[in-house]
């Protein structure tokens, strides 16, 4: 089933292709920045907090992991409105990952640890945008 024109389509969790096309856009070489885009769910799947809370938790769960890989978080803010997007489109928060490597951030996501925590992320949001980007040479 398509998604109508008129809807945002909604994703949240990375596929087999979007790994495939990482590896073939993504410079192999040097940091990378992931910029996330966040939709939170009212309430989180399972229940019992807000998406904002398990993405907490989700956050609170990936900082050993991603300083174990060179990462860090540059920067985090609440997006108050997407003044140019399609309509219906909002976000909750927007986040600025750096990895050392395209390699590094992929060492994190497929560790067991990570996979035990990542469900956290899923029932959080309701949407999300995870943009690969590195920098331009100064």
């Amino acid at each position: 089933m398509s998604t109508p024109a008129h809807e945002p389509r909604r994703a949240v969790d990375p596929t087999r292709e979007s790994f495939k096309a990482l590896f073939e856009r993504a410079p192999a070489q040097g940091p990378v920045q992931m910029l996330n885009l966040l939709a939170f769910r009212d309430t989180a799947e399972g229940g019992g907090r807000t998406g904002r809370q398990a993405y907490a938790a989700y956050s609170k769960a990936v900082e050993p992991l991603l300083a174990a890989v060179g990462g860090r978080v540059l920067w985090v803010a609440d997006a108050h409105h997407a003044f140019i997007a399609p309509p219906g489109e909002t976000w909750d928060e927007v986040l600025l990952v750096e990895y050392p490597s395209r390699d590094a951030f992929v060492a994190m996501v497929q560790s067991p640890a990570y996979q035990a925590v990542v469900h956290h992320r899923s029932a959080a949001l309701r949407d999300a945008r995870l943009i690969v980007t590195a920098r331009h040479p100064a």
